[in-house]
């Protein structure tokens, strides 16, 4: 992966892609590299304006891209749901790429649709439950592969197994991380359950080091906080790479020849550069933890991730 970039995605014509979040940042970089080499794309937005908005800027970057919008949101159960069940017409069964990147950061204190706590209820949650079920897809399709999101910023929490709804206390930033170190965790029981089940889908992960997006001010904007989103801005400017520059790792998670399962993909300093193999916390590489947190996942969603490989 010496000096991995855009030009080293293989050809995916013909590959079906899904990209949560893909509105803006991260996901819609993504979206519109792999659309750029030939990828079918569903860029799957909550917002039914930011996400047409979006669709027709890719349009005007990749005016032979196969793109559509379709609204997703992962704080809504119900949401993900009907999104699952509409996929058919895109798709059929196949689904060679899920790209689970959407994500909320460092929120004041607020709950899903469903009354998870907002940050474990969208980055963890929200895409346990569209992967489980789009896992048929992903089995059926060779060569397929889930991609989810994390950051560098998991290292500051471990997940709470007995309070992953935050109830007992809420600090933004614990939970952030919390949230974080579930994507990973999800990650590692996905891979390991695809690989006792003899499949050759590869779940693996992937941060974007410290990257300029929307993310960084979204809490502090909810809250009228103008001093603390000035500061964010500035640090934005000063010394975050572009949003470019923030999705090679997902790009590379997703396209790269032998990615092993497991993986997780990162900026080569930990904050910018090219792809490479990224630090993760010990706590993050615990199967029985792991595997507590993909059973208490499966009561919370009532979705069943059932890894199991079609017959031939």
């Amino acid at each position: 992966m010496t000096r991995w970039n855009t030009s080293h995605i293989p050809d995916q014509t013909g590959r079906a892609v899904v990209v949560t979040g893909a509105n803006s940042g991260l996901g819609y970089v993504t979206a519109r590299e792999l659309a750029r080499r030939g990828a079918r794309v569903v860029l799957a937005c909550r917002s039914t304006e930011r996400g047409a908005a979006a669709l027709a800027r890719l349009r005007s970057e990749v005016p032979v891209a196969e793109a559509e919008f379709r609204p997703l949101d992962l704080a809504d159960l119900a949401s993900v749901r009907r999104f699952a069940e509409d996929l058919d017409d895109f798709c059929g069964d196949r689904l060679d790429l899920l790209i689970n990147n959407a994500g909320v950061m460092a929120l004041p204190q607020r709950t899903t649709a469903d009354g998870f706590e907002m940050q474990f209820g969208t980055n963890h949650l929200g895409h346990f439950a569209l992967t489980g079920r789009l896992l048929p897809k992903l089995l059926a399709t060779p060569g397929a592969r889930v991609v989810t999101v994390s950051s560098m910023l998991h290292a500051l929490a471990d997940v709470d197994l007995d309070d992953l709804n935050s109830e007992r206390s809420y600090h933004r930033w614990t939970a952030y991380g919390r949230s974080k170190s579930a994507n990973l965790l999800f990650t590692r029981a996905l891979a390991r359950r695809l690989a006792a089940a003899g499949s050759q889908v590869v779940a693996a992960a992937a941060h974007p080091g410290y990257a300029h997006t929307n993310l960084q001010t979204a809490g502090v904007r909810m809250e009228g906080r103008r001093a603390a989103e000035r500061v964010v801005e500035l640090g934005n400017r000063l010394i975050a790479q572009p949003a470019d520059g923030g999705a090679l790792g997902t790009l590379c998670a997703a396209t790269a020849p032998h990615m092993r399962p497991d993986a997780f993909i990162g900026p080569r300093n930990g904050l910018r550069g090219a792809p490479a193999r990224s630090f993760r916390a010990p706590w993050t590489q615990r199967d029985d933890t792991a595997d507590r947190l993909w059973t208490a996942s499966e009561e919370l969603t009532g979705v069943r991730c059932d890894v199991t490989v079609p017959a031939v």
